[in-house]
């Protein structure tokens, strides 16, 4: 008899990912499929990082390094955060995992013991909540709307907090919505955990570089709160690197020596060609390499929000980061077309899979089934297409 451990049986499988299966399995069998499920740039890591790992290679860069990166890396990341973010750090501030999933993890489990409480603003990414679950934490969500371009106000905030929160989770640009928060915005956050000294922050900025509103605003450039933010970082999406898996982590020296000491009994480092690719990531240019990759999504998010109009009832707010819309659904709740019948999103999801060979992730992933995620990570001529099978599909509910 199969016996499986409470643990990961209390943990879901990334609906992401479940989809992204789903849509691999029906073009395997000779469908047609445009999938839009993952998170992923489809652009090409730049020639400049490839060459510098393919010498890592013939060099012999082969070894293991030290758990938290080596440190010629750490002192590159260091200089990166100083430059596009004005924060100082040390070396051994500074933990290199593999992804920034591994990051966020590694703090999580150092943080947070059984029953201790962390708020969520919902729409989330869908692993903050599966691992809390492994810390054994108890998730504190605040729900947030589309009205609200889906941000958590100070007023929320402190409200949601009891003598027994210790983190937030926050991402910004956040993944599924887009929504960019503003210094003025982070400073009013800021303001209400200053009054909370055992409150610390997790401040997702992956998507740091695909950002439409100017310049990126880090939850850390606060000092009176600095030494409680734990800034997760990384080089998949704003370098085109999702395969290379380089996390990058910024925190106070006793949370990055945790994490360390958590890291090494788990991956140890991560890859050493990863980490020289990600030392040359660290010093480019950003009009030069990453600008151009920008402009395009901001390209496609303005094509996808324009044709979005053009289908009757989905509600959005205009993303000014990432690669996503997330619409409200709810106008085709209780309709149906054959043997569909259109309760929720993860209904509709399966629907439009099904109807319109499109795939895409309902909101109950993020926190609330009334929405869903668009990613436009893919070329014009996809996403066109997507929203041309998208609109008949929904046309046929009744």
């Amino acid at each position: 008899m199969t016996h499986l451990s409470k643990r990961v049986n209390k943990i879901s499988e990334s609906q992401t990912i479940a989809m992204a299966r789903k849509s691999r399995e029906l073009k395997a069998a000779g469908i047609d499929i445009i999938s839009l499920s993952l998170g992923e740039p489809d652009f090409h890591t730049p020639q400049i990082i490839k060459d510098v790992a393919k010498k890592a290679i013939d060099d012999d860069f082969s070894y293991y390094t030290h758990v938290s990166g080596y440190v010629e890396l750490r002192n590159a990341i260091c200089e990166k955060f100083k430059r596009d973010n004005g924060l100082t750090y040390t070396n051994d501030e500074i933990v290199v995992s593999t992804g920034a999933k591994q990051s966020i993890a590694n703090a999580v489990l150092c943080l947070i013991d059984p029953g201790d409480e962390v708020i969520i603003p919902a729409p989330f990414w869908v692993s903050y909540l599966e691992i809390l679950k492994l810390a054994e934490g108890t998730p504190v969500i605040v729900d947030t709307s589309i009205d609200s371009d889906f941000k958590i106000t100070p007023a929320q905030l402190e409200k949601a907090i009891t003598p027994k929160t210790r983190l937030i989770m926050i991402s910004t640009p956040c993944n599924p919505t887009g929504s960019v928060y503003s210094k003025a915005e982070l400073k009013a956050l800021a303001d209400v955990i200053v009054k909370h000294p055992e409150l610390y922050i997790i401040s997702d900025e992956i998507y740091e570089h695909i950002n439409f509103i100017g310049g990126h605003e880090s939850f850390a450039q606060f000092d009176f709160i600095k030494d409680r933010v734990i800034t997760i970082n990384g080089v998949s999406k704003g370098f085109a690197m999702t395969g290379w898996r380089g996390g990058i982590m910024a925190a106070p020296k006793w949370i990055a020596q945790a994490c360390d000491k958590m890291q090494g009994q788990f991956t140890s480092a991560t890859c050493s060609i990863t980490q020289k690719a990600m030392h040359k990531a660290m010093e480019l240019d950003y009009d030069t390499y990453i600008k151009p990759m920008r402009d395009a999504f901001l390209k496609r998010r303005d094509l996808v929000l324009g044709l979005m109009k053009e289908i009757p009832g989905l509600k959005t707010n205009v993303p000014q980061g990432a690669f996503y819309v997330y619409p409200e659904v709810t106008y085709y709740f209780g309709k149906k077309y054959k043997d569909h019948v259109i309760n929720n999103a993860t209904d509709l999801s399966f629907y439009l899979l099904d109807e319109g060979h499109l795939a895409l992730v309902p909101g109950a992933a993020f926190g609330d089934d009334i929405y869903i995620r668009f990613s436009y990570a893919t070329s014009e001529e996809n996403l066109k297409e997507a929203l041309k099978r998208m609109k008949e599909a929904l046309a046929k509910l009744q």
